[in-house]
């Protein structure tokens, strides 16, 4: 027998939770919570719940606000559960509040279990064709918003391209990038926003990558670039160049100005030892959550680190230009000492009285404690 989809009943009156589950006995296996906290703890531990019917007056957390918790949670499982609010009165205000919430039905008690169990069921039918649409729209080849390749598609050109490099002796990478505090980023901005923010992105590598080469979703905020005949010296150039045109890019959405940095993982076959193209993406994804770790902002590729290398004089003028200064402080010291030749001139041409000779004893001595 198949199971029965599992539903959470959440009410602070025991009689009324014992009416619902026994008009739903048989056609759901029912939970059931007598306040909106211990409701929460439910959802977040037990991941087969399929459905929600609340009661809105309740202790410790009311039905708007285990509402509110579910539709800004970072769980897109909670984010979309089917959520029945069931009032003792309904009103206008009450109805507007819960829709602006998420809710997916309101009803009043009035209505009786036969209406509430007749809602459930539409709202699990409704979920259930949702999800096959989600799915169906991973097996696709290209995402019908982006327009970019799916990760399973993905998966198909790095086999292709690792057995095309396995037969001529040339190298393939592949790239995953992903935006760092991407979650931080959804709740603040909004989903929509977040994702806008993504597919500007996108374009920005659809302009820089070479019509060979296949760039498609990883996961949330993340991408992945797939490039046959690369060598792995080559996307590392091409990586830094990307991470640092994101650091100094001043993006504005929805008149609202946001800060953004990218962290880049690499692999390359036949250099790094792999032996399916799956493996390949996970390692290049593997190194991208630890360069997130280290800090962010920065590119990992198993054995080279340009994320610690000198900080060009253009690059920095960019970001103090975009008024980034926190990359460029620790970085001060190696800039002017570059500098120096250039300040001495200004200083003979233009008959300044620059404190050059302090200047070099400052980064002597900078020198000498680093070492």
């Amino acid at each position: 027998m198949a199971e029965l989809p599992r539903i959470l009943i959440v009410d602070d009156s025991r009689v009324v939770r014992m009416s619902l589950m026994q008009h739903l006995k048989g056609q759901y296996e029912v939970r059931e919570e007598g306040d909106g906290e211990a409701a929460w703890q439910t959802l977040i531990l037990d991941h087969s719940i399929r459905a929600v019917i609340s009661d809105l007056q309740m202790p410790k957390l009311n039905g708007y606000e285990l509402l509110d918790r579910m539709r800004t949670s970072k769980l897109k499982r909670l984010q979309q559960l089917p959520f029945i609010l069931v009032s003792g009165e309904e009103t206008e205000e009450e109805r507007a509040k819960a829709k602006t919430l998420g809710v997916s039905d309101f009803v009043t008690k009035g209505a009786g279990c036969t209406e509430v169990s007749t809602r459930l069921k539409n709202l699990l039918v409704l979920s259930d064709a949702q999800e096959h649409i989600d799915a169906g729209r991973e097996k696709m080849v290209q995402d019908p918003v982006s327009g970019l390749f799916s990760r399973k598609y993905l998966e198909l050109q790095s086999a292709q391209a690792m057995s095309h490099a396995t037969r001529h002796g040339v190298d393939v990478s592949v790239m995953v990038l992903g935006f760092d505090g991407y979650e931080g980023m959804v709740e603040q901005l909004g989903v929509q926003v977040a994702e806008e923010v993504g597919n500007r992105f996108a374009k920005m590598l659809t302009g820089k990558i070479r019509q060979e080469d296949s760039l498609g979703h990883f996961g949330a905020g993340q991408f992945a670039i797939v490039s046959p005949g690369t060598a792995p010296a080559f996307c590392v150039t091409f990586a830094e160049r990307v991470r640092e045109a994101v650091e100094v890019a001043r993006l504005t959405v929805h008149g609202r100005t946001v800060a953004l940095t990218v962290s880049i993982g690499l692999a390359s076959a036949p250099t790094d030892l792999v032996t399916s193209a799956g493996a390949l993406l996970d390692m290049a994804g593997e190194r991208m959550f630890v360069a997130m770790r280290a800090g962010g902002n920065r590119t990992e590729s198993g054995g080279v680190t340009p994320a610690s290398r000198p900080i060009s004089i253009h690059h920095a003028l960019e970001l103090v230009a975009a008024n980034r200064l926190s990359p460029v402080i620790p970085h001060l010291p190696s800039l002017a000492e570059r500098l120096l030749p250039l300040m001495k001139l200004m200083n003979l041409e233009l008959g300044l009285s620059l404190p050059l000779a302090e200047i070099e004893r400052l980064l002597s001595e900078r020198k000498s404690q680093k070492n």
